[in-house]
């Protein structure tokens, strides 16, 4: 069955938002027969800006809906479930057999058509009737939700649901559940301001005691005294953000940094009382010398000997520009491609073509895809005592063998590159360099949060996909300053993922060939992965797989 024939347009003569839900959960390969029993549970903070707001405004609703078999459901920015309330078992025992309890994701593209997902697609309130749930597990209810919003940052902070077994909500219930809403973006409001306050004493009496750098990181603000300004980038005061999305529970914490200039530095965060997810932030540039990243060392650093160099590392971090940046002039660069698409034979000229000079040097590139009659032609070039300077590109060389591994051994100087999502300090400076290559115009330029959004994301495609995502944004500006929702979708969230496991690793892999065989069709990918629908959009949310 093509996918075009999958699409499911919605209830009949429904209403156009409901038919939009229903193709989008269609297109998005929900199962309108799931039971949905395998929903992964995410973890929730329960000292978040919106369940301290918004509990005392639930309680006061919960406790008026009694005996009317109502239920309450509560959903962050990421559409999480973080509070519920059920008025009957049945209710609960429902939504239990659901899988929807607390840190549960309830997007659409997980369970079809909802009172919290329909909600974070359309940005407004939605009521949904229960024939006009995409799955029919979901058909016994009825629902209402409706956005709640930050008042200054106008930031949809999370969704309020009130759900009852039916076959409709209720026509007092929008105007009920508006009135809550409202209070509770009165309390994010009078919150932030308290916060902020806490944050600003905090900020003030740190920096009268220290002549340093000082910054103040809060959910929605950053302060910085002179010295902060004199010393961090743009690009370092987002790096800092991110880190100060996990501040020490109490207490203080200390970490090394590199700053934007290639000077290294110690950066101790400091939880604020009374100010949610607010740090303090003390920098301090290290006495005993720079710190530098593999892009800042110069081929003079290297000892001037004739054996070979090794530049290793996954695709596409970098490896092939940082053996030329150390390649001495003039340079001839042999890459394995070569080989795989004229033959040995051509690939074997060259390389012999290359060795008769005795200045400049010799790059070869993917020494880990080179046959073994061209590993060994190799071998013995870097064995002759007179020859340019070899340099030998890699994976990992963990991950060499045979006579890849034999000639890496006779490598004495290596470098070998980590992926990109291991170089958060590097990330802003990258991709402002990036920008000035692609960009219309000088006066583009990422805002602090375009910054911190692509500071805070793994990006396993490495230096290709950080290019792919700047080109991207950089297409949507033709001047003045590049936001966060101005990239892709997916490179928006501003909270770091964790490191994936090997295991881990090779799962994501495996699913991302899956989906591109099935040219997108979660379906198709699904079938052939042996999963159910829900286990692969669970492992996609998880394994943090785009698309």
């Amino acid at each position: 069955m093509s996918q075009a024939a999958e699409i499911d347009e919605g209830p009949p003569g429904g209403r156009a938002e409901i038919a939009a839900s229903w193709r989008r959960a269609s297109l998005a390969g929900v199962d309108r027969r799931d039971s949905f029993e395998r929903l992964t549970p995410g973890d929730i903070d329960p000292r978040s800006s919106l369940l301290v707001g918004a509990a005392p405004v639930l309680d006061q609703l919960e406790s008026s809906l009694v005996g009317t078999g109502y239920a309450t459901l509560l959903g962050d920015r990421e559409c999480r479930i973080v509070r519920r309330w059920f008025d009957e078992p049945r209710t609960r025992d429902g939504f239990d057999a659901l899988s929807f309890r607390e840190g549960a994701s309830l997007l659409e593209e997980a369970v079809g058509t909802n009172g919290l997902g329909t909600v974070f697609e359309t940005r407004h309130p939605v009521a949904i009737n229960g024939p006009e749930h995409f799955a029919e597990s979901l058909r016994r209810f009825s629902c209402y939700g409706h956005p709640i919003r930050h008042p200054l940052t106008r930031r949809i902070e999370g969704v309020l649901d009130i759900s009852i077994v039916g076959d409709t909500a209720g026509s007092l219930v929008p105007a009920l559940i508006a009135r809550a809403v409202l209070d509770i973006e009165q309390r994010l409001l009078d919150g932030s301001r308290f916060s902020e306050k806490s944050l600003l004493a905090a900020f003030q009496t740190a920096s009268g005691r220290s002549r340093g750098a000082v910054l103040a990181v809060g959910e929605d603000i950053v302060m910085c005294n002179q010295a902060a300004s004199d010393l961090l980038s743009s690009s370092d005061i987002a790096l800092l953000q991110v880190l100060a999305d996990d501040p020490p529970t109490s207490g203080t914490s200390t970490l090394r940094l590199n700053l934007d200039a290639g000077r290294a530095a110690n950066v101790t965060v400091t939880r604020v009382a009374g100010a949610r997810r607010g740090v303090l932030l003390h920098v301090v540039p290290r006495s005993d010398g720079p710190h530098l990243t593999p892009s800042a060392i110069s081929t003079s650093q290297f000892p001037r000997v004739r054996a070979p160099i090794l530049i290793s590392g996954q695709p596409g971090t970098g490896r092939s520009t940082r053996a030329r940046e150390l390649a001495p002039l003039p340079t001839r660069v042999l890459r394995a491609a070569t080989a795989l698409l004229e033959g040995d034979v051509a690939w074997a000229k060259a390389f012999e073509a290359g060795m008769r000079h005795t200045e400049g040097s010799v790059v070869v590139d993917g020494i880990d895809l080179l046959s073994d009659e061209l590993l060994d032609l190799v071998i013995e070039g870097v064995d002759r005592s007179v020859r340019p300077q070899v340099i030998l590109v890699s994976a990992p060389i963990d991950s060499l063998s045979g006579r890849a591994a034999m000639l890496a051994g006779a490598a004495t100087v290596r470098e070998e590159l980590p992926p990109l999502g291991a170089r958060r300090d590097e990330i802003s400076d990258l991709a402002a360099s990036m920008l000035r290559d692609v960009a219309a115009s000088g006066s583009v330029h990422l805002t602090p949060g375009a910054m911190h959004a692509l500071a805070a994301h793994s990006w396993p495609g490495n230096l290709r996909e950080l290019k792919a995502v700047v080109t991207h944004a950089a297409a949507r500006r033709s001047t003045g300053g590049i936001a966060a929702g101005d990239l892709p979708e997916g490179y928006r969230t501003t909270t770091p993922g964790r490191a994936l496991s090997p295991l881990e690793r090779a799962e994501r892999d495996a699913i991302r060939v899956a989906l591109r065989a099935a040219d997108g069709n979660k379906v198709r990918a699904a079938r052939e992965l042996g999963l159910s629908r829900t286990t692969l959009y669970a492992r996609i949310r998880q394994l943090r797989i785009d698309g």
